[in-house]
C-alpha cells in the first residue's frame, strides 16, 4: 500500500476513535504489547540525536534503529523507536503521523512483534551493549531485607 494511503487510513482511524467516545476499544489497542513504532519519510541527513528530539515530546525515548545503507552509511529515511512507556506510542502515531519536516511528510505508525538487529561483526563492543540491553535507566533493586532493618534501626534508636 502507498505510504501516504497508509497514513491516511491511520489518521481516519484516529478520528473514529474520536468520534466514538470514551469506553470505546482503540485500534491502538490491538498493539498494547509492543513499546516500538516505525518512523519513515524524514529527511536523510536527520541523526539518531534529531529523531530523538522530536520523538521524546511524547516519552522517554530508549532505543532507536535508524535503518543505513550498508556500504555508504548514509541513511535510508527510515527507523524504529522504542519508548519506556507502550502508552507514549499511541501519543506518536497519534500526533506525528503525518507532519512535515524539512519539506518531508512523516509516517508513524506501531509495530506488532519488532526484533532488533542481530549481532555484527562490525559492531563495537559499547553499540552491541546498546542493543541487546537498550539504554534505558535500570531500576534499582536494593536488598529489601536489608533495607528493612536499616529502616527499624533508623527508627528504634529514637
Amino acid at each position: 500500500m502507498n505510504p501516504l494511503t497508509n497514513m491516511k487510513n491511520v489518521l481516519k482511524l484516529s478520528e473514529q476513535d474520536l468520534q466514538q467516545g470514551v469506553g470505546k476499544k482503540s485500534w491502538h489497542d490491538m498493539y498494547r504489547d509492543s513499546a516500538w513504532i516505525f518512523v519513515a519519510g524524514f529527511p536523510y541527513n536527520l541523526s539518531e540525536g534529531d529523531i530523538i528530539c522530536v520523538f521524546s515530546q511524547y516519552g522517554e525515548v530508549v532505543n532507536i534503529n535508524l535503518v543505513r545503507d550498508s556500504k555508504t552509511g548514509k541513511s535510508k529515511g527510515f527507523c524504529f523507536l522504542c519508548y519506556e512507556d507502550q502508552r507514549s506510542t499511541v501519543l506518536a502515531v497519534d500526533n506525528l503521523n503525518g507532519i512535515k519536516i524539512m519539506e518531508r511528510t512523516l509516517r508513524v505508525d506501531h509495530v506488532l512483534d519488532y526484533k532488533p538487529p542481530k549481532e555484527n561483526e562490525k559492531m563495537d563492543e559499547e553499540t552491541l551493549r546498546l542493543y541487546m540491553e537498550g539504554c534505558a535507566p535500570r531500576p534499582q533493586m536494593g536488598d529489601v531485607k536489608t533495607e528493612k532493618k536499616e529502616y527499624r534501626n533508623k527508627f528504634k534508636g529514637k
